[in-house]
């Protein structure tokens, strides 16, 4: 019975360690003008967080300011992957 239990056990910690988010996937992050911040994943798409914190849709092709004045447009929308980046830490 205790085998069966430890194996069980091990069989959850692999399988758990497959879905697991690396936060190294976030190659940039751009402030934008309304508060709200653009993230460039590496394999070149983007995701959006709020002012307050959370991963929100925005459909592709919109065009975005930044801080500083310039424009960039949106490329992907990957709410899901940066929702499970940021509720990694536990957020």
């Amino acid at each position: 019975m205790l085998k069966k239990i430890l194996t069980i056990a091990t069989l959850a910690m692999v399988g758990g360690s497959a879905f697991a988010i690396d936060i190294t996937l976030v190659e940039k992050s751009i402030e934008l003008k309304d508060g709200s911040t653009v993230h460039v994943l590496n394999d070149g798409k983007m995701a959006m967080e709020d002012k307050l914190g959370n991963a929100v849709s925005m459909k592709p092709g919109t065009v975005m300011e930044t801080k500083d004045g310039q424009k960039i447009v949106m490329h992907g929308n990957e709410v899901m992957r940066l929702d499970d980046i940021l509720n990694k830490d536990g957020r």
